[in-house]
């Protein structure tokens, strides 16, 4: 059931190449296409508060490139919420040779499966096989499963 609700995104540092504009409407497309209409948060920002969050939420004393905080009962279907850092991703699209938009989508897309209750480290490839279905047709490069082999 669709949600009344819409995804949100919050940029908390500068995101130098980053168009906010895209990322919103991507967002939109996510909540629609993704989530089945559901919304959720997403939070940009740095290295040290996704290190804080880590830490605090899942006892992990470093940072990493996307946290997906699933609602703990989802209201007026909420799924939840998403913290990506800004910097991580930046790195990361460097390495890899996307645009830091490309990478930022990415993350969004593999953390909202993850607020729809995949976890590909114990799904035996469904949540794999999900991100591959979304990335073809969301136009989107090798996704973190692909590149990570976990």
């Amino acid at each position: 059931m669709p949600s009344d609700q819409r995804t949100a995104l919050l940029f908390q540092v500068a995101t130098p190449g980053l168009s906010r504009r895209g990322v919103r409407a991507f967002a939109q497309r996510l909540a629609s296409a993704v989530a089945g209409g559901r919304a959720f948060g997403c939070l940009i920002t740095g290295d040290r508060e996704v290190r804080r969050l880590n830490r605090k939420f899942r006892d992990e004393d470093r940072s990493t490139d996307v946290l997906s905080f699933p609602a703990a009962a989802p209201l007026n279907g909420f799924l939840g919420d998403l913290a990506i850092s800004f910097p991580t991703a930046r790195r990361q699209a460097a390495e890899y040779g996307l645009q830091v938009d490309q990478e930022i989508q990415i993350l969004m897309l593999h953390g909202v499966l993850h607020l729809l209750g995949m976890d590909h480290h114990t799904d035996r490839g469904r949540m794999a096989r999900a991100e591959a279905k979304w990335r073809a047709t969301l136009g989107l490069p090798r996704g973190l499963i692909e590149r990570t082999g976990s």
